[in-house]
């Protein structure tokens, strides 16, 4: 499990492809400081294990799934990348529950300047993933946590401080790039279990309703 909250930009060394399988060698400082082979580190948001590690890289496989799902498949040597490491069990919760499964990705369709803040606005390529967005809930863009600031037909807009900017590869994008998206896991499992009742009752109901949620004691 990670939390969102970003330790440091690493750097591609180097890609090995064979189809839709990829071998990523990637240069970091921080988050090998206590690395051990099987352990997981959040690359862009994705769940990657450390296969082979030295003083200044760490290699992990590719599966052809994450290759499908994510921007992982877009990299070239240099690219810069979101790192985190999984969460100590004594480690502070500063961000979110993040998994490193990722849902899908968006294309960042504006980025504009608002006082000492920059705002993006993705376009999802699956609608179906704003079913678990909503407006001040958390989402995870290339691993990053942040809170939703709209979320309307295909589109969410987020708001990023100085910080988390300088300190990720957000800095870095700009309109047409692809980001990795993963919604909140909370919104997740109730979307699910009340899609699974609706699809299992004798009437099924049409979409979230106030009368679905009172019926299944969410309310």
């Amino acid at each position: 499990m990670f939390t969102g909250i970003i330790e440091e930009i690493g750097t591609l060394r180097s890609v090995e492809r064979a189809g839709q399988a990829m071998v990523l060698t990637i240069q970091a400082e921080r988050v090998l400081e206590d690395v051990k082979i099987g352990d997981s580190i959040a690359v862009n948001g994705v769940c990657l294990t450390v296969t082979r590690f030295d003083r200044t890289s760490f290699t992990a496989d590719v599966m052809p799934e994450t290759y499908r799902k994510t921007n992982l498949h877009e990299l070239r040597s240099g690219s810069p990348l979101n790192l985190e490491r999984a969460m100590p069990a004594d480690g502070r919760f500063g961000g979110h529950i993040v998994q490193g499964h990722v849902d899908g990705t968006a294309v960042i369709t504006a980025r504009r300047q608002e006082e000492n803040a920059v705002v993006f606005t993705l376009r999802l390529k699956d609608p179906s993933l704003m079913d678990t967005i909503l407006p001040r809930g958390s989402i995870t863009i290339d691993g990053i946590s942040l809170t939703v600031v709209r979320a309307e037909g295909d589109e969410v807009t987020v708001s990023i401080i100085p910080h988390t900017l300088a300190q990720t590869i957000l800095q870095y994008k700009h309109e047409g790039a692809t980001v990795n998206i993963e919604t909140d896991i909370i919104g997740k499992y109730v979307a699910h279990l009340l899609q699974r009742r609706s699809a299992n009752a004798v009437h099924p109901a049409r979409g979230l309703t106030m009368e679905m949620l009172v019926e299944n004691g969410f309310v």
